[in-house]
């Protein structure tokens, strides 16, 4: 028997990365694991990956109500329930600062950072969590704790799904636990604008004198679905390698 054996999640955004390594590590520790990604093609080769046996892909976009109740659908048809979620899917496609920000981008990485996780969460609580429990974490990130150069509105956004993390916190229990989990820089596709090419100068900054890799991640997120964090809600664990120990300047 392991931690979350019998245990049934949706993973969003897991076809690569953080995602991927935490259904990974929900394999691991006994957990059936519905992973979804906009490529149909990735997502059936991380479940080759995760095996066909204790995975499936459900192909997407997050922030489309009609996949996500599909998912919800699809996953409480084939395994007869959810009991764990976690909100991976981010996007940040502009950069610069605010005064410049198209409000139309801002909308729709304000759409899939915040509101579908928020969306998500409806979902699968009213898919069965809200009458047996379970347990939610979103991923959110350092990047919401203070301003910065650049990324300051998926700053906000972040800012926003921590709140959104302690409020469903509160409202949701007793039967569902919700944490967040905010990491710093993360060697994935998704982050490698902000350190290809200076990953060494990045990474001195760091009292831990590294970047995060996605098993890094998906070790705490795996802990906080457990029954190890029985007692841990609406929190957010910062997982950063030290970074925002001493303030001031961009991390």
């Amino acid at each position: 028997m392991t931690a979350l054996t019998d245990r049934v999640a949706v993973v969003t955004g897991a076809s690569r990365g953080i995602g991927l390594a935490i259904a990974q590590r929900l394999v691991e520790q006994g957990a059936t694991v519905c992973i979804t990604g906009r490529k149909d093609d990735q997502l059936q080769q991380a479940v080759q990956l995760l095996g066909p046996d204790h995975a499936l892909g459900v192909a997407g976009h997050a922030h489309d109500a009609e996949h996500q109740q599909h998912v919800a659908d699809t996953v409480a048809e084939r395994f007869g329930r959810i009991d764990l979620l976690v909100n991976n899917t981010a996007i940040n496609p502009v950069y610069g600062p605010l005064m410049d920000l198209d409000l139309g981008a801002a909308r729709h990485t304000m759409e899939v950072n915040c509101l579908a996780a928020l969306s998500w969460t409806q979902r699968v609580h009213a898919a069965g969590m809200a009458e047996h429990g379970g347990a939610v974490v979103n991923i959110a990130s350092i990047a919401g704790l203070s301003a910065s150069t650049g990324t300051g509105f998926y700053g906000a956004t972040k800012a926003m799904l921590m709140h959104l993390t302690k409020q469903l916190a509160y409202e949701l229990a007793p039967r569902t636990r919700v944490n967040a989990v905010a990491p710093a820089v993360v060697k994935t596709r998704f982050a490698a604008a902000l350190y290809e090419g200076r990953e060494a100068e990045l990474a001195s900054r760091y009292p831990l004198q590294r970047l995060g890799t996605p098993e890094d991640i998906s070790g705490a997120v795996t802990f906080l679905l457990s029954p190890d964090a029985g007692w841990i809600t609406g929190q957010t664990l910062v997982i950063d390698g030290g970074a925002t120990l001493a303030a001031g300047g961009d991390l």
